[in-house]
């Protein structure tokens, strides 16, 4: 084989492993739509645990998380919740303490997808009524792993915190930013 034709087959090989690399307008449009549609799924998802939350439904709350791979920092001890049904007995117990008024908004929510796994994180603020009827407000810092599981988005790891004064100990429960 001669210098020219090498150097000929090697420009033909590049030519079309180029070819294939790169996603041609069609590709990276769909998987642009696909990833918006994908976060608008994942918005609706988020709409609807606050409507769950507003009323208390434990169960329609742990529906938007995965039955077979969960696992959750939560704020309140202990330190983790491994899988499904300690988290929903979590909630139980939230609720069970806390059986009064209450509220939650979700701002600052933030969402990327990437193919079939999703992360995002906003902040929830809001307030539990005690049975003694003391008012506890709250800001807490919200970080979510979504999986598309059989063309639904749930939540696979949750991580709840509230910043900390290292000095003090104590948390800052109404943080700002």
């Amino acid at each position: 084989m001669t210098k020219r034709t090498h150097k000929s087959c090697l420009s033909l090989a590049w030519f079309v492993v180029l070819l294939f690399a790169i996603p041609s307008p069609a590709q990276t449009e769909s998987s642009k739509s696909s990833a918006t549609s994908d976060k608008a799924k994942i918005e609706g998802l988020y709409q609807a645990y606050v409507k769950a939350f507003k009323a208390k439904d434990v169960n329609a709350i742990m529906a938007f998380y995965d039955p077979n791979e969960l696992f959750v920092f939560d704020v309140t001890p202990p330190r983790e919740y491994p899988g499904w049904d300690a988290y929903k007995r979590d909630w139980e117990g939230l609720f069970a303490a806390m059986p009064g008024p209450l509220d939650i908004n979700m701002s600052e929510l933030a969402i990327t997808v990437a193919g079939p796994v999703a992360y995002s994180r906003n902040i929830q603020t809001g307030y539990f009524t005690a049975k003694d009827g003391s008012r506890i407000d709250l800001a807490v810092r919200v970080t979510d792993v979504l999986r598309k599981v059989k063309g639904k988005w749930l939540i696979v790891q949750e991580h709840v915190s509230v910043p900390v004064d290292l000095v003090s100990g104590k948390p800052d429960m109404m943080s700002k930013p």
